[in-house]
């Protein structure tokens, strides 16, 4: 689909230009799609990239005879130091005022070429796609048979496209029986030809220096049939125990800061609705996610140095033996990668990116079963019932598991729909393995900032939006006056009998009266909360959540999530802490995890909340994404539907066994 797009938008008439960067060290790849650009006769700039890892392999590259022998200007090029770019750019400028020029024409044999010479010729006659492309090139991707092309072909000419077609046939089955080939391989394999052939005097290798071979051993060790697996999963528990235990102060000092800020609010603030939504629904709700962001950054960079290094690239080609076993493509992974298959990712591009994959029936299985990877929304409400309940020893194997989980329920729920609702036979997997490299330290920082800002952003501006709303759903309406003032009076009463204790009056009775006065004050919070909008969802569905181990309050929190996943914490600090501040700011505030384990909750629950946050129903914004992939609201219904009852059902199994190995 990608393919499609670009050559759609290069037929545009839009394009005055195109710079084609390739790898100076695998130009014989590259130019593939450069000698496809010049057969459709734009103006090519070619800029060669990468020159000084090309040197450092021992790879001489003369541009000017290269430049000559494409017919188009080459240049060299170091993009990470800047160096070529402007030479580039002005190639750009002055092709861009010459406009396009005739097709390149290669030689494909007699008999393609007569084929080809004659519906070139039918084809200028009609003016069959005239406005889009030249004659020469409607002739070619006919003749390799491009959908796409035959489509638009017919859509605008039948009678015309049904001739140049019964040519295409004529001549296929003619290859077909001479050379056993079909049309579009004798197609490449003569542009392949034509690029070796240009390249024959161009390029020279130091044998010497041939930087490959490091990347070749390196790969013997790292993509080893059975010792690479294992290296992998060695280096993705490392960066969960990287990520958690440096992190872990950080995040401490973000929260400290928080809870500093909501008693400062409490105490200069007059009790009332502003205070509340500010403590209440903004500090606990944003600020819960927020304290999330020295991990993220963390994460992010140790995924940024994986990628850049070339590693990400050697985990796809290694993921590729295992999904080929479900009935996916190899292509696939890149997909849950971003999705957070390797955790801090996002459903949404990852859906996007379903689009490289050719098989409608792959990119469906895919498409519906990458919302189980532990996405960058996920990431907190795993962060904080790991080290909450599990302590911080043992959070980054939770989150190591918790992954797995993702991955196995992913692979398993792609056979079965491969094997029921999306059939078909598996597709070729190519995909290029670049040489391993170090990465710079500004590549690492900027692919950091990008991901941890764009987190930060949806905080500021979803989240805000998110967490205001639910804090008004869990305050209006307000309790019915009699009943308030009913609670109201209990509060007051048991206030006055912690301000009227004697002097020297036992420890014990001390604590007998502020805890009087503590659970006076969470009826009256707990009574409003369950009296509001958001509180009568949560106790509509309490029943139904009741056998995972959930309150009401946490069915409000996974009723949120369906907005968006971040939003399951927000909504937790919201419904925890609604008269809670301490307007004297005396008492120490505590934080979230402290909050739940208060309310009751256990290992076992925490392991139930995280499975079923794993697996329910993608959030708004993947859904239409979701929606626009496949194609169809009955998609995006069966990812609602069959993706909350796997939760449903993974989750109960997950709490009975928690209740096994942690018994209350």
């Amino acid at each position: 689909m990608e393919e499609i797009v670009a050559r759609h938008e290069l037929a545009s008439n839009r394009v005055q230009a195109v710079i084609d960067v390739v790898e100076a060290s695998a130009l014989e790849r590259n130019l593939l799609l450069t000698v496809q650009m010049l057969e459709m006769g734009m103006p090519v700039v070619l800029a060669c990239n990468m020159m000084d890892e090309a040197v450092k392999g021992g790879i001489s590259i003369n541009i000017d005879c290269l430049s000559q022998k494409l017919g188009i200007p080459v240049h060299s090029m170091i993009a990470r130091k800047g160096e070529g770019l402007k030479e580039v750019l002005d190639s750009a400028i002055d092709v861009a005022e010459i406009g396009r020029s005739d097709p390149l024409r290669l030689s494909y044999g007699t008999d393609v070429g007569n084929a080809l010479k004659k519906m070139e010729e039918i084809a200028q006659k009609s003016g069959i796609l005239r406005e889009k492309y030249h004659p020469y090139y409607v002739a070619l991707k006919l003749l390799e048979r491009d959908e796409d092309m035959l489509k638009e072909a017919r859509e605008e000419d039948a009678t015309t496209a049904n001739e140049l077609i019964s040519i295409v046939d004529q001549v296929a089955q003619h290859v077909q029986r001479t050379l056993g080939a079909s049309m579009e391989s004798v197609i490449t394999d003569h542009r392949y030809g034509f690029i070796r052939s240009a390249l024959a005097d161009v390029i020279k290798q130091d044998p010497t220096k041939d930087r490959l071979a490091f990347s070749d051993k390196l790969d013997n060790i790292l993509t080893q049939v059975f010792l690479g697996p294992l290296i992998m999963l060695g280096v993705l528990y490392l960066m969960y125990q990287l990520t958690i235990e440096i992190g872990a102060y950080p995040q401490g000092w973000v929260e400290d800061g928080l809870a500093a800020l909501g008693n400062w609010i409490g105490k200069n603030m007059e009790e009332g609705p502003l205070r509340s939504l500010l403590t209440d629904g903004i500090i606990n709700g944003v600020g819960g996610v927020l304290s999330f962001v020295p991990l993220i950054v963390i994460m992010f960079s140790l995924l940024s140095f994986l990628e850049d290094c070339g590693y990400m690239a050697r985990m796809a080609y290694m993921m590729d033996r295992l999904f080929r076993m479900f009935g996916l493509h190899g292509a696939s992974v890149m997909p849950y990668c971003v999705s957070g298959g390797i955790a801090g990712g996002c459903a949404i591009p990852g859906a996007m990116a379903t689009r490289t994959l050719r098989s409608r029936k792959e990119k469906m299985a895919t498409l519906l079963t990458l919302p189980y990877m532990t996405c960058g929304a996920k990431w907190p409400v795993f962060l904080l019932l790991a080290t909450a309940f599990f302590g911080t020893e043992d959070a980054p194997k939770v989150m190591f598991g918790i992954t797995v989980v993702g991955w196995v329920m992913a692979l398993v729920v792609a056979r079965i729909l491969r094997s029921t609702v999306v059939k078909g036979e598996p597709t070729p997997f190519v995909m290029e393995l670049p040489p391993y490299r170090f990465p710079t330290l500004v590549s690492v920082l900027l692919h950091c900032w990008e991901r941890a800002w764009m987190y930060i952003k949806k905080a500021g501006t979803v989240l805000l939006a998110i967490s205001v709303v639910l804090w008004a759903m869990m305050q209006y309406p307000e309790l019915p006056s009699d009943k308030a003032e009913y609670l109201e009076q209990k509060v007051a009463e048991a206030q006055k009998a912690v301000v009227g204790l004697p002097e020297g009056v036992s420890e014990e009775e001390k604590i007998k009266a502020e805890e009087a006065l503590s659970d006076a004050e969470n009826k009256l919070s707990e009574a409003q909360l369950a009296y509001s909008v958001a509180g009568k969802l949560g106790k509509a569905v309490e029943p139904i959540l009741a056998p995972l181990g959930y309150d009401w309050q946490t069915d409000i929190a996974l009723i949120a999530g369906v907005a968006a996943k971040e939003a399951v914490v927000g909504t937790l600090g919201t419904a925890f802490s609604l008269g809670e501040v301490d307007p004297e700011g005396e008492e120490e505030t505590k934080t979230l995890g402290e909050k739940l384990k208060d309310a009751g909750w256990t290992k076992a629950t925490a392991l139930s909340l995280m499975l079923f946050v794993l697996l329910y129903s993608p959030c708004f914004v993947a859904l239409v994404v979701i929606k626009q992939e496949a194609g169809g609201w009955r998609w995006l219904a069966f990812s609602v539907v069959f993706n909350t009852l796997l939760a449903y059902g993974v989750a109960f199994v997950g709490y009975q066994i928690g209740l096994y190995i942690w018994p209350a």
